[in-house]
């Protein structure tokens, strides 16, 4: 309960710390996966695009990034969704 009222009153309980260290990973990986940002912000409303078609979704605490291990990357998507829509 308390953790919603953090939310929807703009608190967040990451440090300036853990936001500054988080940003750099996503920089590195896009950098490590050669995919420019344009890029990547083009893929994330493709992708609004696309799913809001099916669902109502929460853009504003949606998170798209890169992932990457030794050998690969992937794509990694926490997108909230507040309804489904009933296609006829």
């Amino acid at each position: 309960m308390l953790e919603a009222l953090m939310k929807i009153f703009g608190k967040s309980e990451k440090t300036s710390r853990q936001v500054a260290r988080e940003r750099l990973q996503v920089v590195l990986i896009h950098d490590r996966a050669k995919i420019a940002p344009e890029v990547m912000e083009h893929l994330r409303e493709d992708i609004i695009r696309v799913i809001s078609n099916y669902m109502e979704i929460n853009r504003q605490d949606m998170e798209i990034s890169l992932a990457n291990d030794e050998n690969s990357v992937a794509l990694v998507a926490n997108i909230p969704v507040s309804r489904v829509k009933h296609l006829r």
